[in-house]
């Protein structure tokens, strides 16, 4: 979390996803309301699932949502970033943009992903990726 947190003082979020409005307003556990969607053709129904965002920031626009991880990750659930983004989606009128967070070393790397069809759990695309170096002096 403290990655997360000096990414976002000095500005990193802000600059990556190109907002300077945003703000964290959102973090913790939390539970789904009801909805559903697709996997490989199969219909599933979620209700009361408990997620966690490690981090959210509201702008005037829209609302980020950051899964952070400070090593190295292989691969991931698509489940971190997919069911936050269909409970956020459904309590906010802005558009709600997803980002994965990695600290590896001196290095911040993040990327920003989007369901092409947000009932689509398949749909996942990458829309853009960064890798920063923040110099002390």
């Amino acid at each position: 979390m403290q990655h997360l947190d000096f990414a976002y003082a000095v500005s990193l979020i802000r600059t990556f996803v190109e907002d300077n409005s945003l703000v964290l307003t959102i973090r913790g556990r939390k539970y789904t309301p009801s909805f559903e969607f697709i996997v490989n053709n199969y219909c599933i129904k979620a209700k009361s699932v408990q997620t966690e965002v490690d981090a959210g920031y509201e702008g005037r626009d829209k609302i980020v949502l950051v899964e952070a991880k400070n090593t190295k990750v292989r691969n991931t659930i698509i489940r971190q970033i997919y069911y936050p983004f269909r409970q956020w989606q459904q309590h906010t009128s802005k558009k709600v943009v997803t980002v994965f967070f990695e600290k590896r070393q001196d290095m911040y790397l993040l990327w920003e992903y989007q369901f092409k069809d947000i009932n689509n759990y398949n749909s996942i695309e990458l829309v853009k990726s960064g890798k920063y170096k923040i110099k002390h002096d």
